[in-house]
């Protein structure tokens, strides 16, 4: 709950954070994430945000759709999970009224295979898993086409389908597949396309392990997102300069080690 009137600590706070006189005031927000490394850098953000008057408590979310619904009802104030197209296409499907207000990580997605050791030694008709959502499948569909492997129809942006493939000369067979359930599907299928938070979730390395992985320059920077009606509020601007500071920064490298990548 916003106190009324800010101790002189928090007034010098507020204003190296250019937001104002009561601006830093003691504050908790809830932010949702997802298991794995996004809870984990979060963890690293609470200390530092709490030195500016911010209690952040996290919420973890098993899927990538609930975050967002629960930030648009208001049961949480922010969430720091998804990358932009990912969230332009939630907006888009769902009307939901969210914005980024910052962004965090970047996670090269990645090809892996419990039965082979590089992409080429995948089977003629063999079966790859992607997620099911339209963003992340794409992604995957995205780095097949990258890696000369199928050929997407032109014009297809970041989203592209099954139905966009317009070349396959190792007739694979593409499965759609819900994100979070794509590392238990490794033993059933040749090849599966993982983000790298349920990766490393599942004892994956998302450095050495994938047969393939995605150029970590690219659109799939993740993002902190907010209500629209909050992205003003005092905050927010806390929130994100936390996060995006150079004690997260280093927890991130030395966390990590290349498998998460600082956007800052």
């Amino acid at each position: 709950m916003l106190l009324r009137h800010a101790p002189l600590r928090s007034l010098a706070v507020a204003l190296a954070f250019g937001l104002g006189i009561g601006a830093a005031s003691a504050e908790t927000i809830k932010v949702g994430v997802t298991p794995g490394p996004h809870a984990q850098i979060l963890e690293a953000v609470k200390p530092i945000a709490a030195k500016q008057g911010l209690d952040i408590q996290i919420v973890e979310f098993s899927d990538y759709v609930v975050p967002n619904t629960a930030l648009a009802a208001g049961e949480i104030q922010a969430n720091s999970f998804q990358h932009q197209p990912y969230l332009d296409n939630q907006k888009a499907d769902r009307g939901f009224k969210l914005v980024s207000v910052g962004t965090t990580v970047n996670f090269p997605i990645g090809i892996y295979s419990k039965k082979y050791k590089t992409f080429d030694e995948v089977p003629v008709g063999g079966t790859v898993a992607i997620p099911n959502d339209p963003t992340n499948g794409g992604r995957v569909l995205l780095l097949l086409q990258d890696k000369g492997i199928i050929k997407l129809r032109d014009g297809v942006g970041f989203k592209p389908s099954v139905a966009d493939i317009t070349a396959n000369p190792k007739k694979l067979k593409i499965v759609e597949i819900d994100a979070a359930q794509l590392p238990r599907s490794l033993p059933d299928v040749d090849a599966a396309g993982i983000n790298t938070n349920y990766a490393k979730e599942a004892g994956l390395d998302p450095v050495k392990d994938p047969i393939l992985r995605e150029d970590p320059k690219g659109p799939y920077v993740n993002v902190i997102a907010v209500r629209e009606q909050d992205k003003d509020k005092p905050w927010v601007a806390i929130l994100v300069k936390s996060y995006q500071s150079p004690e997260v920064k280093q927890f991130i490298q030395d966390t990590f080690k290349g498998s998460v990548l600082s956007s800052w």
